[in-house]
């Protein structure tokens, strides 16, 4: 019995055992299965698909290669929050750094009155010595300068230096600027401080921009202010056209250009978009009075800030004329008053006006003609044209004659004044009427003449302006080329030559009137990028030579320096008795290679040869090579 007893406990504590590890090895599976998948999910879900999951027991492994170390973090750090962290065992790689793809280099250069700041990323192998102290200078010393660059270890792009360069020379002529630089890309937003200025500085960056950069200018300017604010519409025999055509906002510019069209006007119709209007309600009343006289078939209205002056054509129908002229005052806007001409129908056989006669030729020629009315409005008229043509030679072609008009006087000095506007051109004057035609290089020529008029002669008084833009005078649509303006130096330099004092830096004879004239054409150019390189013969040691070319080429950047000439771009370089012209044995020889020259500084080309070019060249010289190794007979 007792041994039956014992066999039964035996039997019954070995089935517990069996049990129990059957049991463990459930619950250990189990366990393993659902910590497998619940790493798995939240690395799936936090987008870390590079790991994958592995259970051995209560741990938990993961595998993969991860595309960075942070990465490789961020895994480990999910698997440890869905398992205790002790069971994540690492077994992932990190991909190799050195095939990670470069980052794109790009710097914001922002420059306004307090200083400048740059941000960015640069190559590590860029001079930032030499970037930091060029926007240190060109901040100065009262103005605040701040470094946030970093740097990575990466070959310098293709186009990133041109860009650089071609940004810091934007940014040199732009006070209130950001630059953006990428390679091979610049972009400029700037504010200049008039229109004019607008187109002055985006003609000189687009002309010195290299050929392989992407440009990109957003330059603006601010409104000019236009006072009296006027906007004068004619229609005659020749059609209908403004004389001058101001708008306050660029809806208004649309809206007026708009009516213009449909009346008859040919062309786009550009205004002058400007600040000075009396009311919000200017195009409005521009539109509306374009509108009547194209119903009274032809004269002249002229809005200048709140007065309307509508003048029909001559002979017009009485009747016709007061019912348009109503309905026009009444429907105008509450600020604006009407103030409508009639002129008398011109009488048959009646003697042509007394005329005064004002002419500007191209060469700069002026000559008053025609009828005036007093000893003192003759003496007037000659002084007030040296004036204003900075010429003491007027050709004088007048007659004194008695029954001008009392405003007589004041209608030929307006004449000319207009006339001063253009650059060649004329000025009829007549008792009726003054008639201003012409050519100008500026834009708005005949809209400042047209104020110019209604200022000095009233807002109902007949004239006619007929000016024409001539881009060919615009000084700064033609203005010359990098090329064109240093062969206008070489010219200069090679009709008479920059001579020194004998051993010395001292520019002597005639230099100063040579640097004169280099000065005189400088200032026509935009921004020229020069190197000024001084030369010797070869008698002398070759250090001191090139010693005495350094500092005569310095001699002639400093006699451009004084003179005003904007030379921070500009390079002297002294290569002493290198690269002579002409032959050291003879005197002449010598006296030639004695010299200074002024070259373009040309960026050194970043272009790369293509895989196909690469390819070819490969395979014309494997062809010559074979060539060279074929034994000759």
């Amino acid at each position: 019995m007792r041994l039956s007893a014992l066999f039964v406990r035996l039997a019954a504590f070995c089935l517990a055992a069996i049990v129990c590890g059957f049991a463990a090895r459930v619950v250990v599976a189990t366990v393993e299965t659902r910590s497998v998948q619940a790493v798995d999910l939240a690395l799936e879900e936090n987008g870390h698909r590079f790991a994958s999951v592995l259970g051995d027991g209560l741990q938990v492994i993961l595998e993969g290669e991860a595309p960075s170390e942070a990465l490789r973090f961020r895994a480990i750090s999910t698997a440890g929050g869905m398992v205790d962290a002790s069971r994540v065992i690492d077994n992932m790689t990190v991909t190799d750094s050195a095939g990670i793809q470069a980052p794109e280099f790009s710097m914001e250069i922002l420059r306004n009155d307090s200083g400048i700041s740059i941000i960015g990323l640069i190559p590590a192998t860029s001079d930032r010595d030499d970037l930091t102290e060029t926007l240190t200078g060109m901040a100065g010393e009262d103005s605040n300068f701040a470094d946030f660059l970093e740097t990575a270890d990466y070959e310098v792009p293709l186009g990133w230096e041109p860009a650089v360069e071609f940004g810091l020379r934007a940014l040199r002529q732009l006070p209130r600027s950001k630059i953006s630089v990428r390679a091979g890309r610049v972009s400029v937003e700037a504010i200049s401080d008039s229109p004019e200025q607008k187109a002055q500085l985006e003609t000189s960056l687009r002309r010195s921009s290299p050929d392989e950069l992407l440009i990109t200018l957003n330059i603006s300017a601010p409104r000019p202010v236009v006072s009296p604010f006027v906007t004068r519409f004619i229609i005659d025999e020749n059609g209908a056209r403004f004389d001058s055509c101001v708008a306050d906002t660029p809806a208004a510019e649309r809206l007026i250009g708009a009516t213009a069209q449909t009346i008859g006007v040919e062309g786009r119709v550009g205004c002058t978009v400007a600040l000075g209007a009396p009311t919000t309600r200017w195009a409005d009343a521009v539109t509306m009075s374009m509108s009547a006289l194209d119903e009274l078939g032809g004269g002249t209205v002229t809005i200048s800030d709140a007065d309307v002056t509508l003048v029909a054509k001559a002979g017009a129908v009485q009747g016709n004329f007061d019912r348009i002229a109503g309905e026009l005052e009444n429907a105008l806007p509450e600020v604006f008053a009407l103030e409508a001409v009639l002129p008398a129908a011109p009488t048959e056989g009646e003697e042509g006006p007394p005329q005064f006669i004002a002419t500007l030729s191209p060469e700069g020629l002026v000559q008053l003609r025609g009828r005036v009315s007093s000893e003192l409005l003759n003496s007037t008229a000659e002084n007030f044209a040296s004036a204003k043509f900075a010429s003491a030679d007027i050709s004088m072609a007048t007659r004194i004659v008695d029954g001008l008009p009392n405003s007589w006087s004041v209608r030929v000095l307006a004449g000319i004044e207009a006339l001063s506007k253009l650059s060649n051109g004329s000025v009829t004057v007549e008792p009726g009427n003054v008639v201003v035609r012409g050519n100008s290089g500026i834009p708005d020529a005949g809209g400042e003449i047209t104020r110019l008029l209604i200022d000095k002669l009233g807002e109902t008084e007949e004239f006619e302006v007929a000016v024409t833009y001539v881009e060919a005078l615009d000084p700064i649509a033609s203005m010359p080329t990098e090329e064109e303006c240093l062969a206008s130096i070489m010219a200069v330099t090679e009709a008479r030559k920059i001579t020194f004092e004998p051993s010395s830096a001292t520019i002597a004879g005639e230099g100063a009137g040579i640097l004169d004239d280099i000065t005189e054409i400088l200032q026509r150019c935009a921004d020229l990028r020069i190197e000024i390189a001084g030369y010797t013969d070869s008698q002398g040691s070759e250090g001191g030579n090139q010693r005495l070319s350094q500092q005569r080429a310095n001699a002639v950047l400093d006699g451009l320096r004084v003179r005003r000439v904007p030379v921070a771009s500009f390079r002297a370089v002294g290569y002493g008795e290198a690269d002579p012209i002409a032959d050291n044995e003879t005197a002449e020889g010598r006296e030639a290679n004695r010299r200074i020259e002024f070259s373009l500084i040309v960026p050194e080309s970043t272009e790369q040869k293509t895989a196909l070019e690469q390819i070819e060249e490969e395979a014309a010289q494997a062809a010559e090579d074979a060539t060279q190794e074929e034994p000759t007979e």
